[in-house]
């Protein structure tokens, strides 16, 4: 089992956390926001079809604060 915490859009746009991946299974364990029944779970295979990866939002460090300065 591998622990993660990654965010991707389903194929309606709505965003959910990845927590895990368990290669024995081939699952992907996801959350979604106010789903009151608990974890989410789909194959890879399906998961690569329907799901697709949010870029990490830009953090802003000191150095490219002072960079546009």
């Amino acid at each position: 089992m591998r622990e993660l915490n990654r965010w991707f859009r389903d194929r309606r746009g709505i965003p959910v956390r990845v927590v895990r991946w368990e290669p024995e299974s081939g699952r992907v364990i996801y959350h979604r926001e106010n789903y009151e029944h608990g974890e989410c779970f789909c194959p890879l295979h399906q998961f690569k079809r329907y799901f697709r990866e949010l870029e990490a939002p830009h953090e802003l460090t000191s150095e490219s604060e002072t960079a546009g300065s």
